[in-house]
């Protein structure tokens, strides 16, 4: 098959640490037409309003997980892209990007990587394998197999049915708006920001969730995107 034929793996980059993802760019696009690079942000918010656009198939985000907030981003990614998501770890805070994981990242890779790895680990993910060492995959079976003895934060699929038109509403003007401030959205929903917050207390309860983090990850779990 000619060069031309090729269709490269659309990459996107999304990471604090712009050198390094300076140097990621130049080293991917070197790999034409094997894979190229359609973007590269510094966070997630600002990636949001390009997804579309860009049609990435891999996203390799370059964060580090040491805060609920960024995670709350990452799984707002998750649940709004079809691009596998793959993650370079920068924290030793391994619960972080387990939490990744199981909302759908498909991938860890460390930060002291070569590039062939990196590379690999793109391919792999593209193809639909996950990308995790030995240690990870058992951390993840134990802390699975000790959610299935307790109470799951994710309850039924069904779940959704249980909101009001109103809160139907406003979940899915959520969904449609990550990573947009509450103000933002309660302005779109000509509500007051104590309002929107005594709706998604509301919500929080119906669907068994005790958090952002948790209601991204059920969008996520379920499939819930955008309305149309």
């Amino acid at each position: 098959m000619s060069d031309s034929l090729i269709k490269p793996i659309r990459v996107l980059l999304i990471g604090h640490y712009s050198i390094v993802h300076y140097g990621l760019e130049i080293l991917i696009n070197e790999q034409k037409p094997r894979m190229e690079v359609v973007g590269n942000f510094t966070n997630c918010s600002n990636a949001f309003s390009n997804l579309e656009s860009l049609s990435p198939d891999v996203i390799l985000l370059g964060m580090n997980l040491n805060c609920d907030k960024e995670l709350e981003l990452i799984l707002q990614l998750i649940a709004l892209s079809k691009a596998k998501i793959l993650i370079l770890k920068w924290s030793q805070d391994s619960g972080m990007y387990d939490k990744a994981i199981l909302s759908g990242a498909k991938g860890i890779i460390e930060k002291e990587s070569t590039l062939e790895t990196i590379l690999k680990a793109i391919e792999k993910v593209h193809e639909g394998q996950l990308w995790l060492d030995q240690s990870s995959i058992k951390r993840l079976i134990n802390g699975l197999s000790q959610q299935s003895n307790g109470k799951n934060y994710i309850q039924e699929k069904n779940g959704i049915n249980k909101l009001t038109p109103r809160e139907k509403k406003i979940f899915f003007t959520m969904i449609d708006n990550a990573g947009v401030p509450a103000k933002v959205i309660a302005s779109k929903l000509d509500i007051s920001e104590s309002t929107l917050r005594n709706h998604l207390t509301s919500i929080y309860e119906k669907l068994h969730v005790n958090s952002k983090l948790e209601l991204w990850t059920y969008v996520h779990k379920h499939n819930l995107k955008q309305e149309s």
